[in-house]
Order: C-alpha cells, then sequence, then structure tokens
C-alpha cells in the first residue's frame, strides 16, 4: 500500500522552493507571537490556550493542511503529469494511500511541532496544555490531509473548497452555529485534547467517544473514495 517513488515524487513536489517557503510562513508566526506574548504577558495558562486555540488549532493547522492535501495531487492533474504516474504499474489505491501518508508526514511536521514549541514557550507546558494542542495538532493533521487530498482528487478548485472549510465552515459558522461545530475536525481534535489536559484549560464542544468515532469515519471514507475516484480517472489511451 505504500510505494516509495510515489514518495519522493510528492515529497519533492510539497517540498518545493515555493511551496516549502508557504509552508514555513504560519509555523514562524506562531512561535513570533508566542513569544512576543511570553515577553509582555508572562507564562499564563489561559493566554497560552487562546494562543495555541485560536491560531494554532484554528488556523494554521487546517491552512496548512489544505497546502499539503490538495499539493499532493492536485497539481498533477491540473497539468496533466498523473498521467505519467498512472501508466505505471501501481494500483491507484496506492498511489492515494502514498500520497496520504506523505500529506500527513508534512502537515505534522510543520504543525504539530510549531505548536509544541509555542506551547512550551508561552507557558512551559503548565497544565499539560502545549502537549494537549500538540496532540490536537497530530489528530487533525490526519482527517484534514484526507479531506484535502480527497478535494485535490474530485476537484480543480481544491484549495478554494479546501480554505472555505477550514475558514468558513469551522471559523465563521463553527463561532455562531451549534450544530456546525459537531462537523468539525477542529472540535474533534479539540476534544482528544481536552482528555490530555484536563481541567478547564481546554474544552470542545463534542464528546470524546464522538469524536473519536468521526475522526476514523471520515478519513477512512475520504481515503477510500479518493482511491475510487483516481480509479475511475481515464488516460487519454484507454478513453
Amino acid at each position: 500500500m505504500y510505494d516509495p517513488t510515489v514518495a519522493r515524487l510528492t515529497y519533492r513536489a510539497l517540498l518545493g522552493r515555493r511551496r516549502a517557503a508557504i509552508l514555513f510562513v504560519l509555523p514562524a508566526l506562531l512561535l513570533a507571537i508566542a513569544a512576543a506574548v511570553r515577553m509582555f504577558a508572562g507564562a499564563d495558562d489561559q493566554i497560552a490556550a487562546n494562543v495555541l486555540g485560536g491560531f494554532a488549532i484554528a488556523t494554521m493547522v487546517p491552512l496548512i493542511g489544505v497546502i499539503a492535501g490538495t499539493g499532493a495531487i492536485g497539481p498533477e492533474i491540473d497539468d496533466g503529469s498523473i498521467v505519467y504516474l498512472l501508466a505505471k504499474p501501481v494500483k491507484r489505491p496506492t498511489i492515494i494511500f502514498t500520497k496520504l501518508i506523505v500529506a500527513i508526514a508534512v502537515t505534522m511536521v510543520f504543525s504539530a511541532l510549531p505548536t509544541l514549541l509555542a506551547g512550551l514557550i508561552l507557558n512551559g507546558n503548565g497544565q499539560q496544555i502545549a502537549v494537549a494542542y500538540t496532540i490536537a495538532a497530530l489528530v487533525a493533521s490526519i482527517a484534514y490531509s484526507a479531506l484535502f487530498l480527497l478535494l485535490g482528487t474530485v476537484s480543480r478548485h481544491a484549495v478554494v473548497l479546501g480554505l472555505v472549510y477550514a475558514l468558513v465552515w469551522e471559523a465563521l459558522f463553527g463561532s455562531l452555529v451549534e450544530g456546525a461545530r459537531t462537523l468539525s475536525v477542529q472540535q474533534w481534535a479539540l476534544a482528544v485534547a481536552q482528555k490530555v489536559a484536563g481541567g478547564d484549560a481546554v474544552t470542545s464542544e463534542v464528546g470524546l467517544p464522538l469524536a473519536t468515532v468521526l475522526l476514523v469515519a471520515v478519513t477512512a471514507a475520504a481515503t477510500w473514495y479518493a482511491g475510487q475516484k483516481l480509479r475511475t480517472l481515464k488516460l487519454a489511451g484507454e478513453e
């Protein structure tokens, strides 16, 4: 289910000069914000939770997920270079699974690690806040990567759709419409973080059992459907 050649090509595409520069911007901004907050406000658990929840989990992780998830396959489909990969004797679900692993790895590195460092800067992991939000970033990276990889497979406007989900549905409707929070990867990840942190520092609108089921179901369904869509993608010579 994992092809090293596909993985190498995907890493090369995602970590190219222009895309890698974009991936570094948000983590650098988070660390700069954390350093400034610590300098001016000192170590405060609630402020640390607000910064990590409001910027790292709500903004940085989904945006990096959009870049990595859609970038793992979308550009190849758009420019037609995917046909060279599909012509190889590699099963199409294997291509999807390999690209998903790469997208998850890139998203985790560029989101979870900066989240941990920012948490340590903000309050030295008081109340396990840094670790809790890091775990939330890791969990969210998996679901976001699967969702946005699926979007990259089925739509030429995957980046736009990903941004609409991350910034409009989760950030806007999630804060205004109570029912929308149940369908939010952010809230599912926060449910895991809440269990790790304990207390009231981290909260979620979704219970942990439901969040776990939804995380697993969405990740599995998105991966399976992306594989099916790629399976039905016809090469010019097959038509």
